[in-house]
């Protein structure tokens, strides 16, 4: 990993993006973290050329999006659109929104609607990625869970592999095997630790502050060819631009 590739993702301060100029001074103290590069998810309305100007003048590099649910599935030509005003390459299926994943009719769609809407995307020299949380390792009566089974029935030239860490852990897998089990088709990846309370509830923490083996966890996602290590925490204890700032001077600490 190069300090290059490590990215924030801006869902993390979606709380100081609600407005142009608020998303110009917070991407102004992301750059200032240190951060060369942002995912764009959570923000307020922006046209997408004074976004592109601002990352520019800020030296940041927009690596990829999220992009709505129902826009992915049903419209995914706007969805390329998007991308090619922003200069991008990279998006993200979010999340599974009205999809039921107890209805495996539900489910074939869903992973039908993935693979049409992805190759939309590659015919345009873009990548769909899927971005899972927990009940996506739900397993499925043959054994597969259901994150395995949507990537085993999608072309990997129209799917690619958004893994998030933290979610993963908190759906009992093994965030190292899953690297490895997709090596060579996640262009993406978040990052985000996980930790318990004293009650051991869950939760989220700043990368090093929780959990997960980052000393197995870093090494196994460059030998998979990751391009993108994308800081992302849900919720912070504080400002998140204070949790931005430990996460990636810990993730700097490692870095090749």
């Amino acid at each position: 990993m190069q300090r290059s590739q490590i990215a924030a993702q801006l869902y993390t301060v979606r709380q100081h993006l609600k407005t142009p100029q608020d998303i110009a001074a917070s991407l102004q103290k992301v750059r200032e973290i240190g951060y060369e590069a942002v995912q764009v998810s959570g923000m307020g309305p922006i046209e997408e050329a004074d976004l592109v100007a601002i990352c520019a003048d800020l030296g940041l590099t927009i690596c990829a999006t999220h992009e709505p649910s129902f826009t992915v599935l049903d419209d995914p030509q706007a969805v390329v659109d998007r991308l090619t005003k922003l200069n991008c390459r990279f998006t993200a299926y979010p999340y599974p929104r009205d999809i039921d994943f107890s209805d495996m009719t539900s489910v074939d769609t869903l992973v039908q609607k993935l693979d049409a809407a992805g190759k939309v995307l590659a015919d345009a020299g873009q990548v769909l990625t899927y971005h899972n949380h927990a009940h996506e390792l739900y397993r499925l009566p043959s054994g597969q869970t259901l994150l395995e089974y949507i990537y085993a029935n999608t072309d990997p030239r129209h799917l690619q592999v958004e893994l998030d860490l933290h979610w993963v852990q908190r759906g009992g897998g093994n965030p190292e095997s899953w690297i490895r089990r997709y090596a060579g088709r996640q262009p993406l990846m978040h990052l985000k630790d996980f930790k318990v309370d004293p009650t051991g509830a869950p939760d989220f923490a700043e990368i090093g502050q929780g959990n997960l083996e980052w000393d197995r966890i870093l090494p196994a996602a460059t030998e998979a060819g990751v391009e993108w290590f994308i800081v992302e925490q849900d919720s912070t204890p504080g400002d998140p631009f204070a949790s931005l700032a430990q996460s990636f001077a810990y993730l700097q600490a490692h870095c090749q």
